[in-house]
C-alpha cells in the first residue's frame, strides 16, 4: 500500500476516520486497498468492532458524490443490496460505506454458477426497474447517447486506431448513428443503473449486492440487460445470452415493464441498444488508455470489436458500418457476404 507521506489523499482519508465517533470502534490504521475503477475514486477497507467497512475515496474535483448517495437510496427503496452509508463528507468526498464482501460475480461465475446468479441479477433488476419515476435521475437522452457513441471516433478511431475518417467514412458513421439513436430513443425508459455487469455485483445475502452505480440514469429499458449479458471482461456463447436474455423478457413481462409482447422486437431493441453501448466503451477503453494511463482496459477491446462486428453484420440497416468497422480494423470481408 502506498506511503500516507506520498499520496496526500490517503494521509487526508486516514484522518476524516480517526475523527468519526469512537463508537465506530474504527481502525484507520487497517486501510488497505479494496479496489479502484475506471474512474478516479479508489476504495479501502478497513477493520471496525466486528465486521470490515469501505472507505471510498472521491477527489471533490475530480468526482461528485451526491449521485453516489441519491442512487444508494433508491437502490434501497427499491428492495436492492447496495452498500449503506455509515458516515460521509462530501466536501472532501470520503464516504464509509458498509462492506458487501469481496466476490463478484465476475470471479464466481462458471459453468455451473452461471444461471443462478444470473438469476438472481435478472431478479435485482426487475425490482430496480419496477421501482422508476421519471425526474429522479438525469434523462438518457439523444445529447447524451450522442457523446457517449462520439467517444468511437474521437478516442478510438482517431486516437488509438490513428486513423483519420475519410468524408465517405463520416457520412456512413454518422448515419448509423442515426439509425442507433433513433432505435434507443424508441424504448421504454426505467431506471438504467448504467454498468450493471458482473465485475460490479457482488455474491452476497441478499444476492446480489450492488457497486458502481453513481451513473444511473433513465431511460431505455433494455441497456441494462446488455450490460450484464454482453459483459466487458467475460463472453458468452450466443445461445447462452439468447436464453438469459428469454428470462428476463418473460420475468419483466409478468412484472408488469413495458418491455413488449414479442420477443423478437424486444432482441432487436437489445442488440441496438447494445452497439451504442459497445461502440461507448471502445472509446472509453481508449480514453482510459490514453488520458488517465491505465493501459490494462485496452486488452479487451478486441470483445466489443467482436460485439460491434456481430451485431452490424445482421442488421441490413447497419451494413455501412459493418464495412467501416472491418476498414477500421483492416479486416477483409467474407467472401459471398451479402446484407
Amino acid at each position: 500500500m502506498t506511503e500516507p507521506a506520498s499520496d496526500p489523499r490517503l494521509l487526508q482519508l486516514q484522518r476524516w476516520l480517526a475523527s468519526l465517533p469512537p463508537s465506530l470502534r474504527l481502525a484507520p490504521e487497517s486501510l488497505r486497498p479494496a479496489s479502484a475503477d475506471a474512474s478516479f475514486r479508489r476504495y479501502f477497507r478497513l477493520d471496525a468492532a466486528n465486521a470490515t467497512l469501505v472507505a471510498m475515496d472521491a477527489p471533490p474535483d475530480r468526482e461528485d458524490s451526491r449521485p453516489f448517495v441519491h442512487v444508494a437510496r433508491l437502490l434501497h427503496a427499491a428492495g436492492l443490496n447496495a452498500p449503506r452509508i455509515v458516515a460521509q463528507d462530501l466536501a472532501q468526498g470520503f464516504l464509509l460505506l458498509t462492506d458487501l464482501g469481496t466476490t463478484t460475480y465476475l470471479t464466481a461465475l462458471n459453468g455451473g454458477a452461471a444461471d443462478a446468479l444470473f438469476a438472481d441479477a435478472i431478479d435485482a433488476l426487475i425490482k430496480w426497474q419496477l421501482a422508476s419515476r421519471a425526474d429522479e435521475l438525469p434523462p438518457y437522452d439523444e445529447a447524451l447517447l450522442r457523446r457517449e457513441l462520439m467517444l468511437y471516433p474521437d478516442w478510438y478511431v482517431a486516437r488509438h486506431l490513428q486513423c483519420t475518417l475519410t468524408l465517405s467514412q463520416q457520412q456512413a458513421l454518422e448515419g448509423a448513428f442515426r439509425a442507433i439513436l433513433d432505435a434507443c430513443l424508441a424504448q421504454p425508459r426505467v431506471y438504467v443503473h448504467r454498468d450493471y455487469m458482473p465485475r460490479n455485483l457482488m455474491v452476497s445475502d441478499p444476492n446480489p449486492g450492488v457497486l458502481d452505480f453513481q451513473d444511473a440514469v433513465y431511460g431505455p429499458v433494455t441497456y441494462d440487460v446488455v450490460s450484464l449479458f454482453r459483459d466487458a471482461f467475460v463472453s458468452w456463447d450466443e445461445e447462452r445470452v439468447l436464453d438469459w436474455t428469454i428470462r428476463y423478457w418473460e420475468k419483466a413481462r409478468r412484472a408488469g415493464l413495458p418491455v413488449g409482447t414479442d420477443f423478437a422486437d424486444f432482441w432487436r431493441a437489445f442488440e441496438w441498444m447494445g452497439l451504442q453501448r459497445h461502440l461507448k466503451v471502445l472509446g472509453i477503453f481508449a480514453r482510459i488508455n490514453y488520458r488517465d494511463g491505465k493501459p490494462h482496459y485496452l486488452a479487451d477491446t478486441p470483445r466489443f470489436v467482436a460485439y460491434v462486428r456481430s451485431v452490424t453484420h445482421r442488421y441490413v440497416a447497419l451494413a455501412p458500418l459493418a464495412r467501416l468497422v472491418d476498414e477500421l480494423e483492416g479486416v477483409e470481408r467474407r467472401a459471398g457476404l451479402t446484407f
